[in-house]
């Protein structure tokens, strides 16, 4: 299967080792990795574009869905997870902890308050308390592993 590797790997300072390391892992397990890195486009709007077509042609997507600046998974990740959804292509998502959305805000900000009941940060804003790892719209349809990439290629074979 060709896999599109979604991720803000390609921000690291080594992304280069990074996405060749990843190409090899894919490549043991039989898979062929399609990385945003892989383009010549400079532009935002050229990169944007050569992008979506590399989820055209994956047969899925993996998704690296760790925090990424925050509390919450790259935003540019999150974009191309739901175009694939919407192509109707497997996700597999996978974080270093499948702890809930509350005991990720409270580890990384600190004290998780109460108003009404309902969980808050520390700006006073709700924070979703379904006792899933990610957003409800991340979580529900995406296949979420703790792990990295070789655990998340391990989980795109299995059901569940």
């Amino acid at each position: 299967m060709k896999l599109y590797l979604a991720g803000p790997d390609v921000f690291r300072p080594d992304a280069l080792r990074w996405a060749d390391a990843a190409r090899a892992l894919c490549r043991q397990a039989g898979h062929a990795a399609l990385i945003p890195l892989d383009g010549m486009e400079t532009t935002a709007a050229g990169i944007f574009h050569a992008n979506i077509e590399l989820i055209r042609q994956a047969d899925a997507l993996l998704a690296n869905l760790n925090p990424f600046r925050g509390c919450e998974p790259d935003s540019g990740t999150c974009v191309e997870v739901g175009y694939a959804l919407a192509l109707g292509k497997p996700v597999v998502g996978y974080v270093d902890t499948l702890e809930s959305t509350v005991e990720r805000v409270r580890r990384r900000q600190g004290a998780v308050g109460l108003l009404d009941g309902r969980p808050v940060d520390g700006d006073g804003m709700h924070v979703e308390d379904f006792g899933l790892p990610l957003n409800l719209m991340l979580a529900v349809p995406v296949k979420l592993v703790a792990g990295g990439l070789a655990e998340a290629l391990a989980a795109l074979g299995s059901p569940g």
